[in-house]
């Protein structure tokens, strides 16, 4: 019996077969025997997670528009299907083909969130590739990209190199890479050397942590072919690199279940708490014909009635209102939708969904993020109440009725007051435009729990600790429940504290992550299967403190895991944006307002 088989026979007995068949509309089959290089991209999370990831759909089609490549997919199997796997040993496989992983030449990972490491160690398991990546000779190389990248030295021991930034122009170039290196002979490390070379590459094998009195001190390159510092790979130009008009279609429903049109990449909002907006830097706009001819394309492909006109910040695209008015006019037969994920509050943005949804009157979102003055300027947000309110009037004038809101709590400088001010930003919303709506009216208001990234002016900052972001917590919880039509919910506490280890850890907690893995850890970005007690069990196990991680404030001076790795924004500018920050707090202590706030200004 074949590999295609056996799975085929499994799938009766999971909750949902439609992750594992493949065949979807759009897909891409080559020939394994005609290509000079083999891929697989793998999603460390749930088919209709993945399949909701433009950035996938981007490398699937820069990939595979060469002759001599080929790019499969994979995705995390559900815990139903997992147990069948390995009952029956059935190693994970590409959709494309049902070829086991380990065959490919390649096999490279999309690293999105802390949250999903575990999986990744799952699937090279599944896969019957060895963890350690010093331990391979004839598995593929192992790759990781996307934003977990930026700090990758927690999965460091079990990756063969990791690529930084935009992924259309490399991805191919590693492979042809790949393919003459292997052609001539060369063998794993020479190849690794080689690949080395090329924009944006990291290959952890060629740098050694230096440690004094158990403390990190930095990476030491251990060959002249391992640069000190690693940039990013840009794509200068949108217009010119390939785009997916003919993305994959999944036959069952996915987290995003309709087509995407990237307008720009990149922020130019500089919000100190972002890491988004630092590492798709530079700013880079597609031109508003391109955009419409990619949009006619992407629709004749696919069958989707809906278009989401994606960006970090999509209504700062210039003359946005214009491009949709020209998309509508182009599209008029095939009775378009379009979609805004990101809006600003302000009534601009609001004017542009009214656009968008022509007629159609779901829940508006915004993102306010905190709710006083103090805090706007210490993380650089530009948004004003008078925004917001403007904002809520403008869409109540049109009909809306529901309306969710995006709060952070543990904020550099935050205080009590601060927490406070959300509960009663939102009360006043609520008692503003609920008599006007005649008791229709309904906001949804959640909560995260700030966590500082690597390569953003809180980098240096620590994390709230857990027992005050519960308290904080508490203080929502009590306030909300006075609010009539207002619901609240937050992130979980242990969560985000998991994840600050993981996104400013250094190799040494590889250990810890491989030890929480064996213990049963998977899909740890999700509520009903996050166990902290097995998380907590691994740190002692490997006689390591999380707290070490988590609530560490590092000043300047100090050598930092991601220290190696360029995001393209300069040490000097996030210290100096930094400073600017520190110095608000400082100006509120000694000007005695209110309780001193968790930071500290000398750094």
């Amino acid at each position: 019996m074949d590999l295609k088989q056996q799975i085929e026979e499994l799938l009766p007995q999971v909750q949902k077969p439609a992750r594992y068949v493949g065949n979807e509309w759009n897909v891409i089959k080559k020939d394994h025997r005609r290509v000079a290089a083999r891929a697989v991209l793998a999603f460390p999370d749930l088919y209709e997670v993945g399949m909701s990831n433009l950035g996938m759909q981007i490398l699937y089609e820069s990939v595979n528009r060469y002759d001599e490549l080929l790019l499969e997919r994979t995705f995390a199997p559900a815990a139903d299907m997992e147990s069948l796997m390995r009952r029956y040993k059935v190693p994970l496989f590409s959709l494309e083909s049902f070829r086991p992983v380990k065959k490919f030449d390649l096999l490279g990972f999309s690293l999105q969130y802390e949250l999903t490491f575990t999986n990744v160690l799952n699937m090279l398991d599944l896969a019957g590739i060895p963890l350690d990546a010093a331990r391979r000779e004839k598995q593929p190389l192992v790759i990781g990209g996307g934003p977990a990248a930026f700090n990758p030295e927690p999965l460091a021991p079990f990756f063969d190199l990791f690529l930084l930034g935009d992924g259309e122009e490399a991805l191919p170039e590693i492979l042809f890479r790949w393919s003459t290196l292997s052609r001539g002979g060369a063998g794993r490390e020479e190849i690794l050397r080689g690949l080395a070379a090329l924009p944006g590459v990291y290959v952890p094998s060629l740098y050694r942590p230096v440690s004094s009195g158990g403390a990190f001190r930095g990476l030491e390159p251990l060959h002249p072919s391992a640069p000190k510092e690693i940039d990013k790979s840009v794509v200068t130009d949108l217009n010119r690199v390939p785009y997916p008009t003919r993305p994959v279609v999944p036959y069952t429903e996915v987290v995003h279940d309709r087509a995407m049109l990237e307008l720009f990449r990149g922020c130019a909002r500089g919000c100190r708490f972002c890491q988004a907006g630092i590492i798709y830097r530079p700013v880079r706009r597609r031109q508003p014909g391109k955009l419409a001819a990619l949009a006619r394309e992407i629709v004749e492909s696919t069958g989707y009635d809906e278009l989401s006109l994606a960006s970090l910040s999509s209504a700062d695209y210039p003359r946005l209102d214009h491009l949709i008015k020209q998309l509508q006019k182009e599209l008029p037969g095939e009775n378009i939708k379009f979609t805004l994920p990101s809006l600003r509050a302000d009534s601009f943005s609001v004017k542009l969904s009214a656009l968008v949804q022509q007629g159609r009157h779901g829940s508006l979102t915004f993102a306010p993020e905190v709710a006083t003055d103090r805090l706007r300027k210490i993380i650089s947000k530009d948004i004003s109440e008078k925004d917001l309110f403007e904002a809520f009037e403008e869409a109540v004038a049109m009909g809306r009725q529901k309306f969710k809101l995006y709060f952070m709590i543990g904020l550099p400088g935050e205080r009590e007051e601060d927490v406070l001010a959300i509960v009663e930003l939102c009360s006043r919303i609520a008692a503003t435009f609920r008599a006007r709506l005649r008791g229709r009216f309904r906001l949804s208001v959640s909560v995260s729990t700030f966590v500082p990234k690597a390569h953003t002016p809180f980098q240096w900052e620590p994390l709230l600790k857990l027992e005050e972001v519960r308290r904080r917590q508490e203080l929502l919880d009590r306030g909300f429940k006075k609010l009539r039509g207002v619901s609240l919910r937050w992130h979980d506490a242990e969560s985000s504290f998991i994840e600050a280890v993981l996104a400013r850890g250094d190799r040494e907690l590889a250990p810890v992550l491989e030890r929480a893995w064996r213990k049963g850890c998977r899909f740890d970005s999700w509520s009903d299967s996050f166990s902290p007690p097995r998380w907590r069990e691994a740190f002692r196990e490997e006689g390591r403190d999380p707290e070490d991680y988590a609530y560490r404030r590092f000043s300047y001076s100090d050598p930092l895991p991601w220290g190696h790795l360029s995001s393209g924004v300069g040490r000097q500018l996030l210290t100096r944006e930094h400073r600017r920050a520190m110095e608000i707090v400082a100006e509120d202590y000694e000007e005695g307002e209110g309780e001193k706030s968790d930071v500290s200004p000398d750094i």
